[in-house]
């Protein structure tokens, strides 16, 4: 229950007069030492955060693999998940003390890897229970955190069944004296923390439930659900936890648990702290959910990776939305911290400052990706920044220890919603920097025209369809206007999403962002229709609407072909000094099916880009991106130059990779590790 405001403590005074004096004697050095603490990299050769660093820049210092030599790579090695039980490509190996470490399968087993060959060291798994098989994230894990205590390297993971595991690093087995038992058959006796009870433990619909607890179920459906698809953040002596619930699209029902941050003591698994993310009363926030909303609905969720300043003390928390995506007409008011990106004090869980990106969300644009953090110089000044890519295409931009926008973010009003008991926000804030990386609006201007009979089919397709901006609202299936539904751009595919998260060189303040355009429609249904589709649903009130038809691949064009003109997706460079652009190029080369599409045979295609997002990492001499190539089907790693965004080598993959991919040092060689579908695949150069 800490949200108060934020009071400085003497803890965060040394840390400005640091950077003051920094400005005073060495100037734009200021920019190197601020990242090399974000950095945190006990070594340059360490990847010991999912994002690289604690600040989630996916980016590098090493230099033996150069933009010379970078064609020279050949694969060593690759590690194969089969065993596990393959799932989607979304955990990014950490490497620390001489060591891989990664999640797989859907029990999200923990393993540990031999850098020099790609081997199998040990792995751990947790016992089976009832909200392990609920779990709708159990595949989607991201990775896991490493820390030391007292000297012994640590890896910490956050299960589908919302189980804290601290496990040794040299050994897998879980921690002697940390945690708490869990009175459950097959589960260890130290190393563990059920996690749900510390969620629970002041939340009225549980304290009005009169149930006894059951560790194997964890929270009864019918009060709500909470699980986890990202690992845990170590900010100095304090371990942060987010979670999940199910997604939006599969809720049906009104009631459902917040998803409170959780701080844990490093040292023993100790609870510390509980952030509410829907205020209490007397809490700042509380007003602006109405009708006493926040007594029963839930999630807002912080799915996404955590970002940190170690140095500051703060931990950045990007937020989901409220409960059920597309209609929220039973929680009205702007439904803080909803949507949002919330500095919290690690040591306390107070919070410091808070911006919320979309008010009363019901459009699914749910904050994706970890805030990336890197200081730049903005007209003379050093400024500690985060910025939170977002699916709207916008990139918000703050000081990082004080939350005043980086560059002025205005309200602007935005459309009404004509469901019945719908109250949308009149307002939305747009940043005024830096501009949108990707299309926000659909017009007739921006469909489909190789040809004028393509054109012209886009435009029959369009017309049963209502046309609008980013914040154009859902509609009823059977609405007055006899549509099929609206359009929004960019979708829910669309923007910045968690299969491509941004990278950012904070030698230079430059941040690289993939995006996809992608313009989707969602229509909503009476929640009768939609609630007995699902098999178990969350919570006792079906809500009046939910989510029915609709897709978030988006409309389908004329031919099978994409509505919209290209790129399909893109690159976009972003000078972070001064908000504005500097080049974008497409994401890869053209899909096959558009290339052999017999509609569009004799006429010249430019590279229109991938239809989906891919990874990226930023190296001293180059951006590196998976993508496929020009030849449509063919997976690459691709090289390209930072500062003009010209392509300047490219390897072939045994997959396209997804999400992230990471390097290391390792006895002196430097290896590059894609995530790819089924493996790990691990590149180097040769040295003898």
């Amino acid at each position: 229950m800490n949200s108060v405001p934020f009071a400085l403590d003497t803890s965060r005074i040394l840390p400005k007069m640091v950077r003051l004096l920094c400005a005073l004697t060495l100037g734009l050095a200021c920019v190197s030492i601020s990242a090399q603490q974000i950095n945190f990299r006990p070594s340059p050769g360490d990847w010991r955060y999912i994002g690289g660093d604690a600040g989630h820049t996916r980016s590098t210092p090493l230099n033996q693999i150069t933009s010379e030599n970078f064609e020279d790579l050949e694969i060593e090695w690759s590690w194969n998940d089969a065993s596990f039980g393959s799932t989607p490509p979304r955990s990014t190996p950490v490497y620390a003390n001489g060591k891989l470490f990664t999640v797989a399968g859907a029990r999200r087993h923990v393993v540990s890897i031999d850098p020099n060959t790609g081997e199998t060291l040990w792995s751990f798994r947790e016992p089976n229970t009832f909200r392990w098989e609920y779990s709708m994230r159990a595949p989607w894990g991201k990775g896991i955190a490493y820390t030391e205590i007292e000297g012994r390297g640590v890896v910490l993971i956050v299960t589908p069944a919302f189980f804290l595991y601290a496990l040794d690093a040299e050994t897998g087995k879980p921690l002697e004296d940390w945690g708490k038992p869990v009175p459950l058959d097959g589960f260890e006796e130290t190393g563990v923390v059920d996690m749900i009870p510390d969620l629970v433990q002041d939340w009225g619909p549980w304290l009005n439930s009169g149930q006894e607890y059951d560790p194997n179920i964890g929270i009864p459906l019918e009060l709500g659900y909470i699980t986890n698809s990202s690992p845990p953040i170590v900010v100095n002596d304090t371990i942060v936890v987010g979670n999940s619930a199910e997604q939006g699209y599969n809720q049906t029902r009104t009631e459902n648990v917040p998803g409170d941050i959780l701080g844990y003591d490093v040292l023993t698994g100790e609870f510390k702290w509980k952030f509410h993310v829907i205020p209490r009363p007397g809490e700042v926030g509380h007003e602006t959910w109405e009708s006493d909303a926040w007594s029963y609905t839930g999630d807002v969720s912080s799915w996404a990776p955590l970002s940190a300043d170690p140095e500051l003390g703060l931990v950045y928390i990007p937020t989901n939305a409220a409960t059920i995506d597309f209609y929220g007409g039973f929680q009205p008011g702007d439904n803080l911290f909803s949507a949002s990106l919330i500095a919290l004090n690690a040591d306390s869980g107070e919070r410091a400052w808070h911006f919320q990106m979309v008010h009363h969300d019901v459009w699914n644009n749910d904050t994706p990706t970890a805030p990336l953090l890197m200081d730049v110089e903005v007209d003379g000044r050093t400024i500690p920044g985060v910025f939170q890519a977002t699916k709207q295409a916008f990139l918000y931009s703050f000081n990082r220890e004080t939350g005043e926008p980086i560059w002025p973010i205005v309200e602007k009003p935005v459309p009404s919603s004509n469901v019945p008991g719908e109250k949308l926000s009149p307002t939305q804030p747009f940043p005024t920097k830096p501009a949108p990386y990707d299309i926000q609006e659909l017009t007739t201007d921006g469909l489909i025209d190789y040809t004028p009979e393509l054109r012209e089919e886009a435009l029959e397709i369009v017309a049963d369809y209502q046309l609008g901006g980013i914040f154009n609202p859902p509609m009823q299936k059977d609405n007055p206007e006899g549509l099929i539904g609206s359009i929004w751009c960019p979708g829910e595919l669309g923007g910045t999403n968690i299969t491509g998260p941004p990278a950012a060189d904070p030698s230079t303040g430059i941040i690289y962002t993939i995006s996809r355009t992608n313009c989707g429609w969602r229509t909503i249904v009476p929640g009768e229709e939609r609630d007995i589709l699902l098999e178990r649903p969350t919570g006792l009130t079906i809500a009046d609407y939910a989510v029915g038809m609709g897709t978030p691949n988006g409309v389908r064009g004329p031919r099978g072909l994409p509505l919209e003109k290209p790129p399909y997706s893109r690159i976009t460079a972003i000078d972070l000094n001064t908000g504005e652009h500097l080049w974008w190029i497409p994401n890869g080369g053209t899909p096959r099916f558009v290339q052999e599409h017999p509609a569009l045979q004799g006429l010249d295609i430019p590279p229109t880009g991938n239809i989906n997002h891919s990874a990226l990492m930023v190296t001293p001499s180059m951006l590196l991106h998976t993508a496929i190539g020009d030849d449509g089907q063919t997976p690459y790693m691709f090289a390209i130059n930072k500062e003009t965004g010209a392509r300047i080598g490219s390897i072939e993959s045994p997959g396209l990779g997804m999400y992230g991919m990471m390097t290391f040092e390792h006895d002196g060689k430097q290896r590059i590790v894609l995530q790819t579908p089924g493996q790990l695949v691990a590149y180097s150069l040769r040295l003898d």
